[in-house]
């Protein structure tokens, strides 16, 4: 690479200029794209270089929107807007060490990076060794309140540190520093930006947005079927279920993607069997195989298993292992192609069963007890090192794209994975956040674990609802969680916080979590789950339609408070309220207020090798009817109405809520329409031919209902339709817009019923023409 620079002015795709072999390229306007050294051989960027319109200058390089300075001595890279409003700039560099450290500004906030579970939001000040594990899961995607964003373009363990001396990247392999710098103008932006550079987000199946319940795990398909069954009688919505692990019998088959035990020897009529009851089945595959299966044959074969230690270290599958028992499961190479084909070969056998959905487990993977000559060993591409954190890219990029190709395929792909990596999001991945420990506390850092993930890019996210491990509340034997006060007080604001999550699901360990467990109708714990189950369903044509936003105009489901309101400087670190989708302001309640928030700790409760830690019994009967209160604060720039009582708020200002047991604290945006499904048992069981549309005065609204099949991919072809709403706040008129597009099945008629906060509603018919209200 040449060291000098012409001075002249260039109109091309991509241009480098070069101070000690610093490469400077413009993807697009936005996107800049630097590396020093050897740059990474991308599993990430899908962006195609554009024809960038760029001017030079000596030491500077100029799209219309950004400015990049290099300085020929040091090395060193400044951004800056096309006005010249300084972004960032880089401090110095090591690249024999894949080290690069920048400066920000004081005070200035920063961040995503991924799941961190420490609670936290801003970045600022924190020092993390970024590996994929169970609980925490990165994407080396980061963004600043000034609304640029980075992604670290390197796949190996990186270190990421923020101190006095700067902010610096350092990873453990890699021949070069290799970073995209992305101006966004907004975190919505920056979202904007990553996925323009690494894919944007397919849609899931319409029926994904229901209730979905699991635990760990169903013994039988008599069990799992009788589950479905009793949400049927109890006239309970749900959508899916979930088979966890060991439908295959022995650790030795460990992964066998097959019904090998006799308890699942139906295993086939059973999915069968759950179609014929309107719900959806999802089931568990993992990322490794045991020895006795045809999968880990083939695989050790052709050289593609790995020797690291993974999960379950025993072939005995009661608990504690018994490691004189070694059950020879091991990971496989997902980086190779062959392995990747030979996955879906085994795994197309349930997808012909009918199967709905994949739970990729222990996609991180797991690893224990690493030792240096397992990060040396050679996989497809580099070392184990050098691509660890990029795993659960490549095996759930497999899956997604084998079943794409499939000639019958007329489901969308949905894959539930508990490790995700920068740009998997264009892979059909909702991510969860692993066996979190049921308490408190872990709930609280639920919330920006979420936030943190869906500023890298990655917009679906979920939780165990309840918390996977909760033996710590069997004080009244085995499996008595849920009916421990303490627990049912946890599960209930779990659920309310679940409530915002693009997958809405109950799941864990240690005890059961169906409805009935926690008490019977009539009773103030039961009837507080059913509601929220409830409220979620009446919720999904406003989920639906967010949907269609994050696939077309990326935004996201769950949005920090900043993402609107970066100009009030008390919601950069909020880490208990967000917004869910772009009109709702959810504040959920995140401690105890019925009982003795218990403390337990997190070595004794994260992890499969913990030991129990008993909660106390509470003494005497809890008063579930009476009413508590909670602060919750209100952003500036908007006017807000509380979603239960109909109560209009100014913004900047902390309120002091009266709460109880069965709502979520939440608040609407003056200026939104929200639409409401009926209440059903399941999606699709009612159609959307009478709406509510809840309209929200006290500025313009916008809202685009959006509709198609529900399943397949006929709407990449544009078989879909959009209605506009607006609502004029000064004519207090709503008008419903022309409708654009048409699918098979879609309705011709359908009603609108209006509704204002203060009660006032009118019904309008509707036949795809423009129809207009006045209230």
């Amino acid at each position: 690479m040449k060291k000098t620079l012409s001075l002249l002015i260039v109109l091309l795709a991509a241009i480098a200029i070069s101070a000690q072999d610093v490469s400077v390229e413009f993807i697009t306007p936005r996107i800049v794209h630097i590396v020093k050294g050897k740059p990474t051989k991308s599993l990430v960027v899908t962006a195609q270089k554009q024809d960038v319109p760029l001017v030079k200058k000596p030491g500077s390089i100029s799209s219309s929107e950004l400015t990049v300075r290099l300085n020929e001595k040091t090395g060193c890279v400044t951004f800056l807007t096309r006005k010249g409003k300084l972004l960032l700039r880089e401090k110095s560099h090591d690249v024999s060490k894949v080290q690069q450290t920048f400066t920000l500004d004081k005070g200035e906030a920063v961040y995503g990076l991924g799941t961190f579970q420490n609670g936290k939001m801003n970045r600022r000040g924190e020092k993390k060794r970024m590996e994929q594990s169970n609980l925490e899961d990165f994407q080396s995607v980061l963004q600043s309140i000034k609304g640029w964003g980075l992604y670290w373009e390197n796949y190996s363990p990186t270190v990421f540190e923020d101190n006095a001396d700067g902010m610096s990247f350092t990873s453990e392999a890699g021949e070069g520093i290799d970073y995209y710098f992305m101006w966004g103008g907004s975190a919505d932006g920056v979202i904007a930006q990553m996925r323009q550079l690494t894919g944007d987000v397919p849609m899931f199946p319409l029926w994904t947005y229901g209730f979905w319940q699991s635990k760990e795990r169903y013994k039988s398909s008599r069990e799992l079927l009788a589950v479905v069954d009793k949400y049927r009688s109890l006239q309970v919505p749900l959508d899916g279920i979930i088979q966890d692990w060991q439908y295959w019998g022995s650790n030795y088959l460990w992964n066998a993607m097959d019904f090998l035990t006799e308890d699942f020897s139906d295993g086939r009529r059973m999915i069968d069997e759950v179609h014929r009851k309107n719900a959806h089945f999802m089931i568990s595959i993992w990322a490794s195989f045991g020895p006795h299966t045809l999968q880990f044959r083939e695989l050790d074969a052709k050289g593609l298993l790995l020797p690291i230690e993974t999960w379950p270290q025993s072939g005995l599958t009661f608990w504690p292992p018994r490691m004189e028992y070694p059950s020879g499961v091991k990971v496989y190479d997902a980086f190779s192609s062959d392995a990747r084909d030979i996955y879906w070969k085994y795994l197309k056998r349930l997808y012909t069963y009918g199967t709905d959905a994949w739970w990729m487990d222990s996609t991180d993977p797991d690893f224990f007890n690493p030792r240096e000559s397992d990060y040396d060993h050679p996989v497809t591409g580099g070392t184990w090192r050098s691509l660890r954190n990029a795993f659960p890219l490549a095996t759930v990029r497999g899956v997604y794209e084998a079943q794409r190709k499939e000639a019958d395929n007329k489901k969308r792909v949905f894959i539930m994975t508990r490790s995700s990596f920068a740009g998997q999001q264009h892979y059909g991945s909702n991510m969860w956040s692993g066996d979190v420990a049921s308490s408190w506390d872990m709930l609280r850092k639920q919330v920006p674990a979420g936030l943190s993930f869906s500023l890298t890019g990655n917009p679906n996210f979920n939780t165990d609802i309840g918390g996977f491990f909760c033996g710590s509340y069997n004080t009244m034997g085995g499996g008595s969680a849920p009916r421990n006060p303490q627990y049912q007080e946890l599960f209930v604001r779990w659920m309310q916080y679940g409530l915002f999550c693009p997958v809405f699901r109950s799941h864990g360990a240690d005890a059961p979590r169906e409805i009935w467990q926690f008490g019977k109708k009539g009773e103030p714990v039961y009837d507080a789950i059913e509601k929220q189950i409830r409220l979620r369903y009446r919720f999904i044509p406003y989920l639906y339609s967010t949907a269609w936003q994050v696939t077309t105009n990326n935004a996201s489901y769950l949005r920090p408070l900043f993402s609107d309101f970066a100009s009030d400087a008390a919601v950069w670190d909020m880490t208990d309220e967000f917004m869910f989708g772009s009109s709702i302001l959810a504040a959920p309640v995140l401690e105890a207020q019925y009982t003795k928030e218990q403390i337990i700790r997190e070595d004794a409760m994260t992890g499969w090798d913990r030991k129990e830690v008993k909660a106390e019994s509470p003494q005497g009967a809890i008063d579930w009817s009476a009413q508590k209160s909670a602060k919750k604060y209100l952003p500036k720039g908007a006017e807000w109405y509380d979603f239960w009582t109909g109560t209009r708020y100014k913004g900047g200002q902390w309120l002091t809520l009266t709460t109880q047991l069965d709502r979520v604290p939440m608040f609407v945006r003056a200026g939104s329409i929200l639409p409401f499904a009926p209440e059903m048992q399941y999606v699709g069981e009612k159609d959307w031919s009478s709406l509510e549309l809840r309209v929200y005065p006290g500025a313009d609204a916008s809202f685009t209902l959006y509709e198609d099949e529900g399943d397949g991919y006929n709407y990449e072809k544009g078989i879909c339709s959009e209605i506009p709403i607006m609502w004029n706040d000064r004519s207090r008129t709503l008008t419903i817009g022309g409708r654009k597009g048409q699918f098979p099945g879609m309705l011709s008629q359908r009603t609108f019923t209006v509704i204002l906060p203060d009660g006032k509603s009118q019904t309008v018919s509707y036949s795809g023409g423009e129809v207009r209200c006045k209230m």
